[in-house]
């Protein structure tokens, strides 16, 4: 038996941002845990890490092929996704620090189980073996469960974890039996492994049940119908900073391994994996695109919401090309941005007797605060995919990719899917700015005000980003192809 060699210095340069993370988080909880009224401090000390780990990022080179045994990697793809979801994670504490919100604020542990969170999302993203996939998966699945239930006066809130945790330890269940499937039928674990243990060879039926498994395991990451049933009594349940987090970091994350997995260890079994994709993508954009349309609160609605663009993003997977790799990426920065506007404005939405979430408060918005209704309004028509507006661009790839692939039925239902949602995204605008004005809100922080101008300035002026964006997601897809 060989002895396990200690890790070199290119290994360890491989996870430098996440050691940084896991450092600064254990370091951040002792001073939360002695040092009394720590949680400001916390907070923005939460926020430098954060920013620290994207600089690291830029600078550690990539390409240097599999480290610790093959368990991780850092390559073109990884750096691009890890970069982005360390954006949301930054841009989510940014949001929570200006909600005036008790139950985050005030908790010193908040910033750090978001910390603990990302740390695991960046596993997952540079997860080369199904062992260090399930153990990214765990440790941010566990940290979000606790973020979901982290205000223990509300019922809603303990509700909401209970329930994420239930059907996530299911999801986690069915991953790893898909997982152990794979390794009975390859002998590997490894995605290099597995990948040439399936060419060349017929796929045994045992072996395609492990692949649906897997891909079943990572639905529910992303929600997708029909594994989105604790999508929007999360997003409602949960304190409204948590629910943007959820609406952004974990989606790019579980998306990005999403996208991994398929391309690289089963990337012979493309006829198989691309069958359940075009049925999740179908029916997140139908589910989507219908049951959104008769709810009342704006949580519960961004919930429905994200189930459909998590069906937009999969139309451009299912292409199973290099082309729709690189749809998916745009597609992911493009929601990402548009869902941190959009919840910049949600956690607007408070008066002096507290915070308030039904679309009727929004009513004569555009009297009351012009800016915000501006930027909101925006916002709602790029996610209804209206030109010339970020949304639309976004949808256009996602389309074409599908188009190229000859999935013409997937890019028609698509659309459709796409007209109907604009429905409930459109009455959003319609009560802001031709109804009677309800009660005004508070005054809109700095950090909200920030988040949402950058936003919404992303989303007026994509056409200038579109061509930088779409060249760095061309190279990020091209380490798969």
């Amino acid at each position: 038996m060989n002895p396990i060699a200690a890790p070199t210095g290119d290994e360890l340069l491989t996870i430098l941002p996440e050691l940084l993370l896991a450092g600064g988080a254990l370091v951040l909880l002792l001073i939360g845990v002695f040092a009394k009224n720590s949680a400001r401090a916390v907070m923005m000390l939460s926020m430098l890490l954060v920013a620290a780990a994207i600089v690291v990022l830029f600078l550690v080179p990539v390409d240097s092929g599999p480290a610790f045994y093959g368990a991780v990697v850092l390559d073109p793809f990884a750096r691009f996704m890890k970069i982005a979801t360390l954006v949301a994670s930054l841009f989510a504490l940014i949001l929570s620090s200006g909600s005036r919100r008790k139950e985050v604020s005030e908790r010193f542990e908040y910033p750090i189980l978001i910390m603990l969170a990302t740390l695991g999302m960046m596993v997952m993203i540079s997860s080369h073996d199904i062992i260090a996939l399930y153990v990214g998966l765990e440790l941010q699945s566990l940290a979000l469960y606790v973020l979901a239930a982290i205000n223990r006066d509300s019922v809603r809130s303990t509700e909401a974890g209970i329930k994420y945790f239930v059907l996530g330890a299911l999801a986690s269940g069915m991953l790893l039996y898909g997982g152990s499937l794979v390794y009975g039928f390859t002998g590997q674990t490894s995605y290099e492994g597995i990948a040439a243990a399936m060419i060349g060879h017929d796929l045994e039926v045992g072996l395609i049940f492990g692949i649906v498994f897997i891909l079943v395991g990572l639905a529910f990451k992303v929600s997708a119908v029909p594994f989105h049933m604790w999508t929007p009594d999360v997003y409602q349940g949960s304190p409204t900073p948590v629910t943007a987090f959820f609406a952004a970091a974990p989606k790019l994350a579980a998306m990005a391994l999403l996208v991994r997995v398929v391309s690289e260890p089963f990337g012979a079994a493309v006829d198989q994996w691309q069958q359940v994709l075009v049925f999740l993508a179908i029916a997140s954009m139908v589910l989507g695109a219908f049951a959104a349309i008769g709810q009342n609160n704006i949580k519960r609605l961004m919930a429905y919401s994200a189930i459909g663009h998590v069906g937009y993003a999969l139309v451009g997977l299912s292409a199973g090309t290099e082309e729709g790799v690189r749809s998916v990426i745009v597609y992911l920065v493009v929601y990402l941005a548009m869902t941190l506007g959009s919840f910049a404005c949600i956690l607007s939405m408070r008066r002096a007797d507290g915070p308030v979430e039904n679309i009727s408060d929004l009513a004569g918005l555009s009297r009351t605060n012009p800016m915000m209704a501006f930027f909101f309004a925006a916002l709602m028509f790029s996610l209804a995919g209206i030109p010339p507006l970020a949304g639309f661009f976004a949808k256009f790839y996602v389309f074409s990719a599908a188009v190229q692939a000859e999935l013409y039925a997937l890019a028609v239902i698509g659309v459709v899917a796409s007209v109907v949602g604009a429905y409930y995204y459109l009455r959003i605008v319609k009560i802001m700015y031709f109804d009677e004005p309800a009660a005004a809100f508070e005054p809109m922080g700095g950090q909200l005000r920030g988040v949402l101008v950058l936003s919404g300035a992303f989303t007026l002026a994509f056409i200038l980003f579109a061509g930088p964006l779409n060249e760095l997601a061309s190279t990020a897809a091209g380490t798969f192809f």
